[in-house]
């Protein structure tokens, strides 16, 4: 099973290209912090603004740098179902451990094109594949019981869950048999996801706060709540404020403070305000980060 702290990894640029050595100087950083898996190439890696290129070239560079230290879960979605099984193949060639796949946003699929969807990438690979549940961004939300159909599929191992529904992973969980990944797709309620059942969660926050999220996930795996609590309040205000203006403008300002990157994103994305960058730094201090 996938469990623990997976990092959502932000894409570095440089003079408007990825930045292929500051990536790999996270990827180390972040294997050396405790982070127990990779997720490059996600909505906070801005899969929508790389090219074809880009996005296959950051996770060749993630699965090469990772050398099978922890697992790597690459981000091989699309709206257009013949992309995500070219993405999903590629990330299966490159050596990826398995893959992160999203709904079919834009196109506005029912639970059965959703279901289609998702099988046809399935029944493309070989590797495991972890569903992207997020409403707020896909506009479409798999229910319950599409989940549990789609975990009857051999290789549908998991879900990330960004619904924002505390009742969801109970609902899935009285739907679904057997081993199934639960991970949380949101910073701010991990805790409370992990206390319903959750294994752990897919975390924007760790790309600057590593070591403490994996300590918190590891927290609530041994049922330490309490310990997991006190963590999670050392960050609470870091996740608000990485989120109070579009993502990742948040997190990768947050990563330029820490020396690990540019605070360049891609258009649409903007830098964030002043007010926000200032709130960002205070909750670095705020967590003894900075």
């Amino acid at each position: 099973m996938f469990r623990g702290s997976y990092v959502a990894l932000i894409t570095p640029f440089r003079d408007g290209a990825v930045d292929e050595a500051a990536l790999r100087k996270m990827v180390n950083w972040q294997i050396e912090s405790g982070t127990h898996g990779l997720v490059p190439v996600g909505t906070t890696g801005e899969s929508p603004t790389l090219s074809e290129t880009e996005h296959k070239r950051v996770i060749e560079i993630v699965v090469e740098e990772t050398a099978g230290r922890v697992p790597v879960v690459a981000g091989a979605g699309s709206n257009n179902p013949a992309e995500a099984v070219e993405y999903s193949r590629h990330a299966q060639d490159a050596g990826a451990d398995a893959i992160l796949s999203v709904a079919g946003y834009y196109n506005r699929p029912n639970q059965e094109g959703l279901y289609q969807q998702f099988k046809m990438i399935h029944d493309a690979i070989e590797i495991p594949v972890i569903i992207y549940n997020i409403p707020p961004r896909a506009v479409v939300d798999v229910q319950p019981a599409t989940m549990a159909r789609l975990a009857e599929l051999p290789r549908v191992v998991g879900v990330k869950d960004a619904t924002g529904d505390l009742a969801r992973i109970s609902l899935e969980r009285m739907a679904i048999d057997g081993e199934f990944s639960f991970l949380s797709g949101e910073d701010m309620t991990a805790v409370a996801y992990n206390a319903s059942g959750g294994h752990g969660c897919i975390s924007v926050t760790a790309n600057v706060a590593p070591a403490l999220c994996a300590q918190m996930q590891e927290a609530c795996q041994s049922g330490n709540y309490a310990q997991a609590l006190e963590i999670h309040d050392r960050l609470a205000p870091l996740h608000k404020a990485l989120f109070a203006e579009p993502s990742p403008a948040g997190v990768k300002y947050a990563a330029s403070l820490l020396g690990l990157c540019n605070e360049d994103a891609r258009l649409p994305i903007v830098p964030m305000s002043e007010a926000g960058k200032a709130n960002v730094k205070a909750a670095l201090e705020f967590a003894g980060l900075l």
